[in-house]
C-alpha cells in the first residue's frame, strides 16, 4: 500500500476524531446548560416553596382575625326599632291601663319582634332589641282626651313610665311640638345604626311624611342596605310610602298598634266639659259625715252651669301635660276653702303618714277609679278601674290620701278647693327641699318643705 493511501485513511479517522470531539464538547455543554437550567428550577421550586408556606401561614392568620373579628361583630348582635308615635299609636286598651298598659305593650313589642325576627333572619341569634319611640304627648293627650280613650293625661304619663322601665333598652320619649321633631330624631338615629355591623336589622315604623319618602328612596339605591330594613305599618301608608312597601320587608303589629288615627269626634256635654279644662281631685274631708258618692247625673256639672273654662298646658318633669279639672257650681250649700301659710302656699291638711303602708299598697293594687269614688261619676266609658267596690270610709280616705301622690299641675297656686291632686310632697318634712325619693320625687323643689301653718283662708 502506498503512503497516500495511508495518509488518506489518516485523514478519515482525524476526521471522524473531531466528530466524536466535537459531539462530546456539544454534549458537555448541553449538560451544562441543562444543569443549570434545574439549579436555577430548584432555586425558583425553593423560593415558591417558602413563598407558599408564607403565604399559608399568612392565609391561617388572616382566618384566624377574620374568625375573631366574627366573633367581635357577633358578640352583641342587636336589633333596633324606631316609631314615629304620629303614625304609630299604641292600641286604647294598653293606653288606658296607664303604668301597666305601658309595660304590657313593651312586652308584646318585644315578643312580637322577637318572632318575626326568628321567622326571617335565622341567623340572628338571640338578639339584644333596641327600641327608641318618639311622640309629642301634649298631642297624643289631647286627641286622646277628645276621643274618650282617656279622661286623665296623668294614665298617658304613667303609660310612658310603663313602658320605660320595662326593659333597659326600651325608651318612649316626648319631643314636644316642634315640626319635623321625631323624623329628625328617627332619621339620625337611623344613619347611626345602617353601617354599624353589631346592627342586624332596622324596623322603621313612620308616619306618611315626604321626609321619610326621601330616606327610603335614598337607602334603595344599595340594594345590600336595602336588606337591612323592615318597615312596621300602623296607621296606612299613603301615597308617599305605598309604593316603597314592595322594595323592603313588611309587616303589622295589629294587636299593638292601631290602625287608624285617633277619632276627633264631637263629645257629650260631659267629655266635653272635662276636656277644656284641667280637673282636680276631692281633698280629704276631717269631717266624719261623709257620704257615699253615687254613679248619677246630679254628682257631675256640666258646662251649662260651671264657671267659664280652659286648657293650660304646663311643664311636668321636663314635658307638657294636662290635667283634668272639674268645673265648679255656680252656687254651693256649703261652701269650700282653701287653706294657705304666711307665704301665700296652698296648704293640705296631709295624713299620710299615719295611714299603714300596707293599707296604702293594698288600696293601690284594687285599681279603684278616683272620679268614680272620689268625684261621683267617671266620664271614661271604657276606664278599666274598679267602680263596683263597696268602700268604707276608712278605704276612702286612704284613696284620697293617695290621690295626694299626684301632682297637681297647678302646684301651691292652685285654687280649687276640691282638687285632690297633691300640692305639697307628703314625704317633705318643713324647711327641708328634699324627700325620701331625691332627684326621683314626682314633685319639683318647690312642693318640698312648705311652711303648714296655716294664717289664710280662701272661701270658693
Amino acid at each position: 500500500m502506498s503512503v497516500r493511501a495511508y495518509f488518506e485513511r489518516y485523514q478519515q479517522l482525524t476526521a471522524v476524531e473531531q466528530k466524536k470531539d466535537t459531539l462530546i464538547e456539544e454534549l458537555i455543554q448541553r449538560v451544562t446548560e441543562l444543569e443549570g437550567a434545574y439549579q436555577q428550577e430548584q432555586l425558583d421550586h425553593d423560593r415558591e416553596k417558602r413563598f407558599n408556606r408564607d403565604i399559608q401561614i399568612h392565609e391561617m392568620e388572616l382566618m384566624e382575625q377574620i374568625s375573631r373579628t366574627k366573633a367581635i361583630m357577633n358578640r352583641e348582635p342587636f336589633i333596633v326599632v324606631l316609631l314615629d308615635g304620629d303614625g304609630m299609636i299604641f292600641k286604647d286598651e294598653l293606653l288606658q291601663l296607664g303604668e301597666e298598659g305601658g309595660r304590657k305593650a313593651a312586652k308584646e313589642l318585644s315578643f312580637a319582634v322577637e318572632d318575626y325576627v326568628a321567622d326571617n333572619f335565622p341567623t340572628i341569634i338571640s338578639p339584644k332589641i333596641v327600641t327608641k319611640m318618639y311622640v309629642n304627648m301634649k298631642a297624643l293627650c289631647d286627641a286622646c282626651i277628645r276621643a274618650g280613650i282617656a279622661t286623665d293625661p296623668s294614665i298617658l304619663r304613667e303609660f310612658a313610665r310603663g313602658f320605660n322601665s320595662t326593659f333597659p333598652l326600651f325608651d318612649l320619649t316626648d319631643v314636644g311640638s316642634e315640626k319635623n321633631a321625631a323624623h329628625d330624631k328617627i332619621k339620625e338615629t337611623f344613619k347611626l345604626h345602617l353601617y354599624n355591623c353589631h346592627c342586624h336589622q332596622i324596623f322603621l315604623g313612620c308616619s306618611e311624611e315626604s321626609l321619610y319618602h326621601q330616606t327610603l328612596e335614598e337607602t334603595l339605591t344599595d340594594m345590600e342596605l336595602s336588606g337591612r330594613l323592615s318597615l312596621i305599618e300602623g296607621i296606612p301608608f299613603g301615597k308617599n310610602l305605598e309604593p316603597l312597601k314592595s322594595h323592603y320587608r313588611f309587616t303589622k303589629f295589629s294587636n299593638i298598634f292601631r290602625d287608624s288615627k285617633i277619632s276627633n269626634a264631637v263629645l257629650s256635654p260631659w267629655k266635653a266639659a272635662v276636656t277644656s279644662k284641667p280637673r282636680s281631685l276631692l281633698t280629704p274631708s276631717p269631717s266624719p259625715q261623709v257620704a257615699p258618692l253615687t254613679r248619677t247625673p246630679s254628682n257631675i256639672t256640666t258646662a251649662s252651669n260651671s264657671a267659664p273654662i280652659s286648657s293650660t298646658p304646663v311643664s311636668s318633669h321636663g314635658s307638657e301635660d294636662f290635667q283634668l279639672v272639674r268645673s265648679k257650681p255656680a252656687s254651693s250649700s256649703r261652701p269650700k276653702a282653701v287653706e294657705r301659710n304666711k307665704y301665700g302656699q296652698r296648704v293640705d291638711r296631709l295624713d299620710i303618714g299615719s295611714i299603714p303602708r300596707e293599707e296604702v299598697n293594698r288600696i293601690k293594687k284594687l285599681k279603684l277609679c278616683n272620679y268614680y269614688f272620689l268625684q261621683g261619676e267617671c266620664p271614661n266609658e271604657n276606664c278599666h278601674h274598679d267602680h263596683e267596690r263597696k268602700l268604707t270610709k276608712g278605704e276612702l280616705h286612704t284613696l284620697t290620701a293617695v290621690a295626694r301622690m299626684t301632682p297637681c299641675r297647678y302646684g301651691l297656686e292652685c285654687d280649687d278647693a276640691e282638687c285632690m291632686y297633691g300640692h305639697r310632697c307628703p314625704q317633705s318634712e318643713v324647711g327641708r327641699k328634699d324627700c325620701y325619693w331625691g332627684s326621683s320625687c314626682r314633685f319639683n323643689t318647690a312642693a318640698h318643705g312648705i311652711d303648714t301653718n296655716v294664717v289664710k283662708v280662701t272661701k270658693v
